[in-house]
């Protein structure tokens, strides 16, 4: 039976974490669905003539928190600013112990550990592990004594021109977003040389009734945020489109296809919810059509892809 604690299905997820893949999106759905109970591929669209060829969108969810990939190309690669953390709880799972080893041997198949999976002060069990794809997953038996968290949350890591930033972006993030709030944050102390006092050690918050967190680190880093790691937003209407447009695009020329990237570099996706039924539904003709309508566009007009799917 399966005890991990899983997303709340009255909510629907708005907030959809997107992954770049050169041309292994689907292979790498497969294997992340793998890892975990309660974990499938939903949905697969190829979209054709795209500046990348035919690309390949690939809709899973790993313990029931829903994930899209898609092949793109060689134009972005995964980094650690980026992951996602998987809490293994003892109080919801007898197994947790067992179930961390088991998810860790599965990632470190041809993967590499950026700390190894053991004891710490601030868990009796954790890892970070770089996946095959290069794709970075913090594992961490919690404590059952603390509030409880999904079994998956993304993780930001604020570094090089941003390292200090995490408070300030976390909060403008929960100012931006309804049904928000923060949960724990902790900071840096004196005496930890090159972390610098006062920053982020660790903060988690909610954004949609969905948990992310996020760090700094003052250390030298050969990575920042890029596109490989995206946040997809699933708007109701345009007027929500606008609004998140307004509040988060920050840098005009990273606008395309609904992705725009926000003033800390971080990479978002602001689409209508319909989109997803488009291209999940309609015919190949519908899907072509609504694909040569997006590719001209910077912020997505909701009206001319639904005309472009009718015909």
């Amino acid at each position: 039976m399966n005890n991990f604690l899983e997303s709340d299905d009255s909510t629907p997820q708005k907030i959809v974490p997107h992954l770049w893949f050169d041309n292994q999106a689907r292979e790498a759905a497969e294997f992340y669905t793998s890892l975990l109970p309660n974990s499938a591929v939903t949905n697969i669209t190829t979209l054709h003539n795209t500046p990348s060829g035919d690309a390949d969108i690939v809709s899973f969810n790993i313990g029931g928190h829903k994930i899209m990939g898609i092949n793109g190309g060689p134009l972005f690669k995964f980094n650690p600013s980026i992951s996602f953390t998987m809490n293994f709880d003892p109080s919801k799972d007898s197994q947790a112990s067992s179930q961390i080893d088991k998810v860790w041997e599965k990632l470190m198949e041809r993967g590499k550990a950026l700390m190894a999976l053991d004891k710490y002060p601030f868990s009796e069990r954790y890892g970070w592990v770089e996946d095959k794809y290069g794709l970075s997953w913090q594992l961490i038996l919690t404590d059952p004594k603390g509030e409880e968290r999904p079994l998956i949350i993304p993780t930001l890591l604020f570094v090089n021109e941003v390292a200090g930033k995490a408070k300030e972006a976390t909060d403008y993030y929960l100012a931006t977003f309804k049904n928000s709030r923060r949960g724990s944050i902790t900071y840096y102390p004196t005496g930890m040389e090159p972390e610098k006092e006062g920053n982020v050690m660790y903060t988690d918050f909610m954004l949609e009734h969905e948990w992310f967190s996020a760090m700094d680190s003052s250390n030298t880093h050969n990575f920042v945020f890029n596109e490989a790691v995206s946040l997809v937003i699933e708007c109701g209407n345009q007027q929500e489109i606008d609004y998140f447009w307004q509040k988060l695009s920050a840098h005009p020329e990273a606008e395309q296809c609904g992705w725009l990237k926000d003033v800390y570099g971080v990479s978002w996706q602001v689409v209508p919810k319909e989109m997803e039924e488009m291209m999940s539904r309609g015919t190949q003709e519908q899907i072509d059509r609504v694909t040569q309508a997006l590719l001209p566009m910077k912020k997505i007009d909701v009206a001319t892809l639904k005309k472009a799917f009718v015909g």
